[in-house]
């Protein structure tokens, strides 16, 4: 691929990746190309798994939305030959995870699990991920609040509100 069709194909993306509804025309007048061909190149993208889905960000709260997030670290025994990665696998499978990655650090994947309640997620973490053979070790961390999700921030300042100002 050309560096010159890589730089369109990654302004394509970053503006996907703010507003996923945006139309293929209104993208092409963005990148100075012909509609035709960032649909195309849309396509190619989704066909090569670069672009992995479309998905809105919403404030589980102004939604009415009631559930529980929390982000858990795991110690894992690596697997000859594999790594982290059979096991980050197998944690990638289970419905209440809602992403792993492999981070830096004390513990060795981050997991966000959504669940109904605190006990449920308490409980898939005790049952489901600790039991796990490889992993040592977990720590909870029921996240509270958020205040911005994939770039969005959930609480705009409201308009007219004055800061208070000190000396």
């Amino acid at each position: 691929m050309k560096e010159k069709d890589r730089g369109k194909e990654e302004e394509i993306l970053k503006i996907l990746e703010d507003n996923a509804r945006i139309s293929d025309e209104e993208i092409a007048k963005m990148v100075g190309m012909e509609k035709e061909e960032v649909k195309q190149s849309i396509s190619e993208l989704e066909d090569r798994g670069v672009i992995k889905g479309y998905k809105a960000v919403i404030n589980p709260d102004k939604a009415g939305i009631e559930t529980v997030q929390a982000l858990i670290d795991v110690k894992v025994s690596s697997e000859r030959n594999a790594g982290y990665d059979n096991v980050a696998e197998r944690i990638s499978r289970f419905p209440e995870v809602k992403s792993v990655r492999l981070v830096s650090g004390e513990y060795d994947l981050s997991v966000l699990v959504e669940g109904n309640t605190m006990r449920e997620v308490a409980y898939f973490v005790a049952e489901k991920i600790s039991s796990l053979e490889q992993v040592r070790n977990t720590v909870t961390h029921f996240l509270l609040k958020s205040y911005k999700e994939n770039g969005k921030i959930y609480e705009e300042e409201e308009k007219g509100k004055r800061l208070a100002v000190t000396l």
